[in-house]
């Protein structure tokens, strides 16, 4: 099994360089695919307005049906603000409007039902998380050395790292180095915009709404709901000789494909809706790599069993090579 080299400080996993190499080399019509898709703007408008209108209405009950906040949150406002982000990573990589400030706003309108400012802040770390895959130095993917040391392999310990993971995610960042500038103007206007809008709600609508609008940014990144799953089937390894992992399964279809993530890291010039046509078009490339067919099972997996912790966050070794070899970078 693979383990972090938490001492490998600058180097930076290159499989998906070397497979975007033979994957366009043996299928140069998967450029057709490479472009922008503003149909992930009307998405991002669709959620916005319902996420507001759910929050309206548990605002007009008032806080004494917090409970029910919490529960729809848990159930509907968790995925409605997963794909958010989904629509925020495709934003930072300027994959839904060829203007890179639409693009922005675009992050900045699927920012607002979290009621916590992260677009800006994901766009700081996320570029270096692709150029230097598994550095440690370099990704905020990979788990700080106290994470490591703290959580184990303790199934309690675990489960509390994925309920806190939304707070554990921002402590990383302090650790990383050549980073876009984390404090920069659009960071500030971020800041300002999710503060006002908040302000908004409360005002409009009652605590109750802002507590819902919290919760289901809480619950769409951690706070112990199966989504959680998700940042561990990304890059932990569940397999030999493997950094990277897709999930397969009918959560996708509301998750906007996330779960297709080798491909978007071969390719992060792709849309969310065209991933499966890359795995389509290249089955020889993916077909055989391991995969996870269930986020709920993965969750399970994860928390009980023994031989998985914080350590199989996967950086291999035998994969990688110097960070400071050429590797190709979302555009900024």
């Amino acid at each position: 099994m693979n383990v972090i080299s938490i001492s490998s400080t600058s180097a930076a996993d290159r499989t998906h360089v070397e497979r975007r190499r033979l994957i366009l080399e043996q299928h140069p019509e998967v450029k057709a695919l490479f472009g922008k898709d503003e149909t992930t703007f009307k998405i991002t408008a669709a959620i916005f307005a319902g996420q507001l209108l759910i929050a309206a209405v548990l605002g007009w009950l008032g806080l004494a049906y917090w409970p029910l906040a919490l529960l729809l949150a848990f159930l509907v406002g968790s995925f409605a603000n997963h794909a958010n982000f989904v629509i925020i990573h495709d934003a930072i990589h300027n994959c839904v409007f060829d203007n890179p400030l639409r693009n922005k706003l675009t992050a900045l309108l699927a920012d607002l039902p979290n009621g916590f400012p992260t677009a800006m802040g994901f766009r700081c770390y996320h570029i270096k998380h692709h150029s230097h895959l598994s550095a440690y130095d370099y990704d905020a993917d990979i788990p700080s050395a106290w994470e490591v040391e703290w959580v184990g392999n303790s199934t309690w310990r675990k489960a509390v790292w994925l309920f806190f993971f939304p707070a554990i995610q921002l402590a990383r960042l302090s650790r990383l180095k050549g980073t876009v500038p984390i404090l920069g103007l659009w960071t500030y206007i971020n800041i300002a915009v999710i503060i006002l809008f908040d302000l908004f709600v409360l005002y409009a609508f009652g605590a109750n709404a802002l507590l819902y609008l919290f919760a289901s940014f809480w619950f769409s990144v951690g706070g112990l709901h199966p989504l959680s799953a998700r940042w561990v089937q990304e890059h932990f390894a569940f397999g030999p000789n493997q950094g990277t992992f897709d999930y397969y399964g009918p959560l996708n279809k509301v998750a906007l494909n996330i779960g297709y993530h080798n491909e978007h890291h071969d390719f992060h010039e792709i849309p969310w809706a065209r991933l499966p046509e890359l795995k389509a078009l290249a089955p020889e490339f993916y077909d055989d790599l391991a995969c996870h067919r269930s986020w709920v099972a993965l969750f399970f997996t994860f928390i009980f069993d023994p031989r998985y912790s914080l350590q199989t966050r996967s950086a291999n070794v035998e994969l990688a090579s110097a960070a400071a070899q050429p590797i190709p970078a979302p555009a900024e």
